[in-house]
């Protein structure tokens, strides 16, 4: 079993919290408490930790991933035992469905998007209800259906819970009812506050509705979602993905290459991230393509050198940012790019299809400094010991444009 199974495990047993929770609601408004509920999380939460301690004795696992997953599910055991009572006037939930959803699951999705386009790629097979829910402790198809169901009825009667309509849509996307999960993410979006995250899993659910394909409608939300928050790591993984349909190869590149920053180096999501790239960069030189400067847009073209007297300083797993800032004005880069340290001397093309945000733009720029940095924790902000060096100012469209990487940083 691989880390994904693991936290597919996890995430069910958030789904079938957050589904039980609105259906069991008294009439007075109180959340009925029952010992089943409680007890059917901890038997499917005991048998992930087992099977997460099988993985790791069997050496399937990085100590770093097996220590999130194991943190994750003993955090989740200690929450359920509490059986703690909320009551539904205050609107509080029980955090299953969140923790679940949050970053752990978020960064590997990210992994699988790259890969595959849809996690349910993965295998090729529609989504159960339930991960690693052998031995009986999984609830079953028909009984998570009529809970659903039941979802689905209390929302016709209250059709303005936008919280509602988008548990209803997570909780059809599980089952694989997609054009279903579609219109309920289409009722839950009317109503809620525009969120990055959510028009990134409406994206993917219309993309699976229409055979696994996110050209059209897909594209349209993936776009609205990273003019929210071009830092949306799904978002990102999805317009990559768009691209790649498309063999545009080199957008692909440039859209993954932004979420090397958002995840942790050497991380799951990472190495998938990576390995996508080279499958782009691949199938590109296949195709004879070489980078060209995004349309409308201006590129600066170059390469980045390192003084010998600090070559020795570049460690393994040492990542290198390549990246474009005004030369007068703000230090956030225009446009930036990520790559392993120990390729150097490196190439490199900046264009706007590397920009952090649609409204700073290199091409926008008059004139602009090329700053390359050899970064020893991974992140993009510089932090004491890591390596750097900057061009002299170029305008936009220059070529050649070389960076010496000289001095450390303080």
């Amino acid at each position: 079993m691989t880390l994904f199974v693991i936290l597919a495990g996890l995430l069910t047993v958030g789904i079938l919290g957050a589904l039980l929770h609105p259906l069991l609601r008294g009439r007075r408004g109180k959340v009925v408490e029952t010992a089943e509920v409680r007890a059917l999380n901890l038997a499917i939460l005991r048998e992930q930790m087992a099977e997460l301690e099988r993985d790791h004795a069997a050496g399937q696992l990085a100590p770093e991933a097996y220590e999130k997953a194991r943190q994750e599910i003993e955090r989740r055991v200690l929450e359920d035992a509490a059986g703690e009572t909320v009551p539904a006037e205050e609107g509080g939930r029980r955090p299953l469905l969140a923790g679940a959803l949050g970053s752990g699951v978020a960064a590997l999705i990210v992994g699988l998007y790259v890969l595959l386009g849809t996690p349910e790629a993965m295998t090729g097979a529609r989504p159960g209800p339930a991960a690693g829910g052998e031995g009986g402790h999984a609830l079953g198809q028909q009984q998570i259906q009529a809970m659903v169901q039941r979802l689905a009825e209390r929302l016709q009667d209250n059709p303005n819970d936008g919280n509602g309509w988008l548990m209803l849509a997570k909780s059809y996307g599980v089952l694989g009812r997609f054009a279903e999960s579609a219109a309920a993410y289409g009722r839950a979006i009317a109503l809620l506050p525009p969120d990055a995250q959510v028009l990134a899993d409406f994206a993917d659910t219309v993309a699976m509705a229409q055979g696994r394909s996110l050209q059209g409608e897909p594209e349209r939300i993936v776009k609205d979602a990273l003019t929210i928050d071009p830092n949306n790591i799904k978002a990102l993984a999805l317009s990559g993905t768009i691209a790649f349909e498309r063999q545009d190869y080199r957008a692909a590149i440039a859209q993954w290459q932004k979420i090397l920053p958002l995840v942790p180096e050497g991380s799951q999501a990472a190495m998938g991230i990576q390995g996508s790239i080279r499958d782009a960069e691949n199938r590109l030189a296949a195709a004879g393509g070489a980078p060209k400067a995004a349309a409308g847009g201006a590129a600066v073209a170059g390469s980045v050198t390192i003084d010998p007297a600090l070559a020795a300083k570049i460690a393994p797993g040492d990542t290198l940012f390549v990246f474009a800032r005004a030369a007068d004005g703000p230090k956030m880069p225009v446009a930036m790019a990520r790559m392993p340290a120990g390729k150097l001397p490196a190439s490199f093309l900046l264009d706007d299809s590397m920009s952090m945000t649609p409204n700073f733009k290199l091409s926008q720029q008059q004139k602009v400094v090329i700053g390359a940095r050899i970064s020893k924790s991974g992140d993009a902000l510089p932090r004491s010991g890591d390596l750097e060096g900057f061009s002299a100012s170029v305008t936009p469209g220059a070529a050649g444009v070389a960076v010496v990487i000289n001095s450390i940083v303080n």
